[in-house]
């Protein structure tokens, strides 16, 4: 089976006749991504890149190392700093290991259509507090990232719409890309979680 690569900053599909360690589909990309990563004005939380807990992905949303190898979830080995991740050439993209130690994440599946964002979502989402919120590499759903106790994944209905709920075990996908300006923090999501878990 062919994967197609995508871009690192937009997701776009690559071209296939672009270089084996092509990252950008064009240069207005690179420089944007370039200068994010050396201004020290990433999107993304300190509490995020402040963890040793990265890995790379490949266009299937495997998790590998930043040599390109295999990684885990559940094995600290595999994982590496933000940095680290983020200067690899390897694979289409980063991800963020969750180990139970309070970082989380709920993942909106499907949520963002042509038509905008389903009501499902914007409903749940006018109920959260201000934390960090980024597009999918898909660019059809959300992940909102925050703080809690959460000691199993969990799968819900939401009001016609679909959410995982995500503490241990598990990375994620990370693009980068601030859903519409969500600020560069984490916030605590407990009494949210155990209002969608105990509905």
């Amino acid at each position: 089976m062919i994967h197609t690569r995508t871009c690192q900053r937009c997701n776009a599909p690559l071209s296939p006749f672009a270089r084996a360690d092509s990252l950008y589909c064009s240069g207005r990309c690179r420089v944007a991504a370039h200068r994010v990563r050396h201004a020290g004005s990433s999107p993304l939380p300190a509490a995020l890149r402040d963890r040793a807990r990265w890995v790379r992905r490949d266009a299937a949303k495997r998790p590998l190392t930043v040599q390109g190898h295999g990684a885990s979830s559940t094995n600290a080995r595999t994982w590496a700093t933000y940095d680290a991740a983020s200067a690899s050439t390897v694979g289409n993209g980063i991800g963020f290991v969750l180990n139970g130690d309070g970082v989380v994440c709920l993942d909106l599946d499907h949520c963002i259509t042509d038509d905008g964002i389903a009501p499902w979502a914007a409903t749940f989402l006018a109920s959260c507090p201000a934390t960090y919120v980024e597009a999918s590499p898909s660019g059809h759903g959300l992940h909102v990232w925050g703080t809690g106790n959460v000691a199993r994944g969990r799968v819900l209905a939401v009001d016609g719409g679909r959410l995982e709920i995500y503490g241990r075990g598990r990375y994620l996908t990370i693009t980068g890309q601030p859903f519409a300006g969500a600020p560069s923090q984490l916030a605590d999501l407990s009494a949210l979680i155990a209002q969608v878990t105990h509905h």
